[in-house]
């Protein structure tokens, strides 16, 4: 499966505003908050590609699953269960 970004992409540096309690708690606990925003972030866009495919192609999945109410699947006088 191809990754949503290149991970061997170099570094680049962002100004970011955080919740200063919750930057203070992370430091404190010694969270990468780099490795953890990139995390984060890789996730976000995953769920985000995922929902743009899923609103392109949800014409298509609609009249598959009305073919296969109707006429059923290839396989189904080939199964055995």
């Amino acid at each position: 499966m191809q990754s949503a970004y290149d991970p061997q992409a170099p570094k680049r540096a962002a100004n970011l505003s955080v919740n200063g309690d919750l930057l203070s708690k992370a430091r404190d606990l010694h969270i990468n908050l780099s490795a953890t925003l990139e995390q984060a972030l890789a996730e976000a866009l995953k769920q985000k590609q995922r929902e743009h495919w899923l609103a392109e192609n949800r014409g298509a999945i609609a009249a598959y699953n009305q073919h296969v109410e109707k006429h059923g699947v290839f396989s189904d006088g080939l199964r055995s269960f």
